[in-house]
């Protein structure tokens, strides 16, 4: 069992929505974890994903990162970017959204999880555009962030002077990234570029990759959800985070 609440972080540039899940049987040094969204935001699914990460025995945060447009509703993610409308809305907000940002805003969700009983070592996991930002967070929170994970994430190492893999050298966190063999957002090249930089900087990572399914298969209100392949990557990351915080 679980306890949810919302809460309010007041952040720099305004304050952030988050979705707050604790284990039952709550206490003071809980391990923290941070859940960063996918692109269509917070929802019951990332809820119910946190209540499960949480009944592992986690202090879970799921903040909202386009806290900057207050006025951007709600999104399907069965549909996607299949409404060009919604898409563009999106793709907008995206855009506006930097990497730095996340980076710096991730200062007061791991305070928020302090408060909330989690002050020690915390892992992170991001889906889609918060695969990427979970692998940043490591590296510029590397006094915290122990363990990161990323699945269906994409540009994970462009030419882009934000690529997340330009952190590497930061980083201390253990890695463990989930893809999709048919993701044309972090394709075999980028894949071959973050292996070989995070070997040359001797972090402890996995990459694995998941035929058969597509970008966006482990949220099961996305219209690529796959049942099969969520319960793989379950499987995958709440081992990866008990080894690493439990």
């Amino acid at each position: 069992m679980t306890v949810t609440r919302q809460i309010d972080v007041r952040m720099d540039e305004g304050v952030a929505k988050a979705t707050l899940v604790l284990p039952e049987a709550e206490r003071s040094g809980m391990p923290g974890l941070l859940l960063f969204m996918d692109i269509f935001g917070l929802r019951p699914a990332l809820t119910a994903m946190a209540e499960r990460y949480a009944a592992e025995g986690y202090a879970v945060l799921v903040p909202d990162l386009f806290y900057r447009h207050p006025d951007k509703g709600t999104f399907d993610a069965g549909i996607g970017f299949k409404d060009p409308e919604q898409g563009a809305r999106l793709k907008g907000m995206l855009s506006a959204t930097s990497q730095a940002m996340t980076a710096a805003d991730t200062k007061y969700f791991l305070t928020a999880l302090a408060e909330a009983g989690a002050p020690g070592p915390v892992g992170v996991v991001g889906y889609c555009m918060g695969g990427g930002r979970a692998i940043t967070a490591a590296g510029t929170y590397p006094e915290r962030i122990v363990a990161a994970a990323s699945f269906h994430g994409g540009h994970l190492a462009t030419e882009a002077e934000d690529s997340p893999h330009r952190l590497a050298s930061s980083i201390r966190a253990r890695i463990h990234i989930g893809t999709s063999s048919s993701d044309g957002s972090f394709p075999p090249e980028q894949a071959s570029r973050l292996v070989e930089t995070f070997h040359r900087a001797d972090i402890d990572f996995a990459l694995e990759t998941y035929a058969g399914v597509n970008h966006g298969w482990c949220i099961d209100d996305h219209s690529a959800y796959d049942r099969a392949g969520a319960e793989r990557h379950w499987q995958r990351v709440t081992t990866f985070f008990r080894e690493t915080l439990l």
